[in-house]
């Protein structure tokens, strides 16, 4: 299991995110509001809007709780000042950690997420200190019933994509930042809207970690996916299949 992934998919963690549903929602609005205060309410308009519209979406989001994270921040209702911080860092076996965050007070924020490395056997490190190790690119995603693999590749090339990668559950489309918008409008109007849709960040190269160094990372990222102002966290571990399933069945 790759760390690229944001996690999504880690059987170990499925009851853990089933149970903060409501915390995720209520970073996902966070995400819309500050999308439809810094452009246009329209997501037709506003691609960052859109995209949190369809992370919203894909998170099964109720309807009315997106409107109303939108209207917040159109309607001028939030005076709320959020900033977008990243901080990279190494955790157990010296796995690097992007988080990225939507923040009103960078000081608490920056104290919590140094307590959630430190307490986990990790260390914060500058901004700047581990991105070189990842690649900034848009992916999005289609589940594998929506098209075959062919139609979906060379819709991705003609809509401008870098790589498209198969599998029986779905399809990855990946591209580079600038081309994101034009990629993901392009295949939403062959396939319908994707089930994700976003910019990520990528390891070039994976470092794969033993059962006690996964069990640790794991809760570190637990830890800080829990705290309220951190959006994403992304790593460039690979936990071995074995080691996998030791995990989930232990969960």
């Amino acid at each position: 299991m790759a760390g690229h992934s944001q996690f999504k998919n880690i059987m170990y963690r499925k009851g853990a995110q089933d149970a903060k549903r409501a915390k995720m929602f209520a970073k996902l609005a966070r995400e819309l509001t500050v999308a439809a205060k810094q452009g246009m309410p329209d997501p037709a308009m506003n691609p960052r809007l859109r995209t949190a519209i369809i992370a919203a979406r894909a998170q099964n989001m109720p309807k009315d709780n997106i409107e109303r994270a939108i209207k917040k921040g159109a309607g001028g209702d939030d005076d709320t000042n959020f900033e977008e911080m990243r901080y990279e860092g190494y955790g157990t076996g010296g796995v690097a950690v992007i988080v990225e965050a939507l923040t009103d007070n960078r000081n608490r924020t920056a104290a919590e997420v140094r307590a959630a490395f430190t307490k986990y056997a990790g260390s914060l490190g500058e901004t700047g200190s581990v991105n070189f190790m990842f690649n900034r690119v848009g992916v999005v995603r289609f589940p594998a019933e929506s098209a075959d693999a062919d139609a979906v590749f060379e819709a991705a090339v003609d809509a401008g994509a870098e790589n498209v990668e198969s599998t029986e559950q779905e399809h990855v489309v990946t591209c580079e930042v600038d081309a994101f918008n034009d990629v993901r409008d392009g295949l939403a109007e062959k396939f319908g809207e994707p089930s994700s849709a976003g910019l990520e960040w990528v390891p070039q190269n994976t470092i794969t970690i033993s059962e006690d160094q996964a069990t640790t990372l794991l809760k570190m990222i637990d830890t800080l996916e829990d705290n309220d102002d951190v959006q994403s966290v992304s790593s460039n571990f690979e936990i071995p299949d074995d080691v996998m399933q030791k995990l989930s069945a232990g969960s």
